[in-house]
């Protein structure tokens, strides 16, 4: 558990560096999903649209452990995903544990 604490902090140290501020786990994954899309991260986008941007990172990160697989891209460049199977973490703070796991490796941290 230490371990992965390091780890977080040296993720929130990047990004500090990088946008002279500190997201929390939600930011982060809006900030992958701008990533992942590749769209214009000073662009206006709707509150659904900041969802879909999470739920790109969501399955961008989990792709990656088996959860997702990526099925291509649609006519608007945004990544499409199919479910393989179900993280079989206990509760919130699980399933939060789980996702600072992936954004660690995201980042190479």
């Amino acid at each position: 558990m230490e371990r992965i604490v390091e780890r977080w902090r040296n993720v929130e140290a990047l990004l500090l560096e990088r946008f002279g501020k500190i997201p929390d786990l939600q930011g982060i994954l809006y900030l992958i999903g701008i990533n992942e899309v590749a769209v214009d991260p000073a662009g206006k986008f709707t509150k659904e649209q900041k969802q879909d941007l999470m739920h790109v990172a969501v399955c961008t990160l989990l792709e990656k452990e088996g959860f997702f697989e990526f099925t291509g891209r649609d006519g608007d460049g945004w990544p499409h995903f199919k479910q393989l199977k179900q993280p079989d973490v206990p509760g919130l703070i699980g399933q939060e544990l789980l996702l600072k796991e992936c954004v660690i490796k995201y980042f190479g941290q």
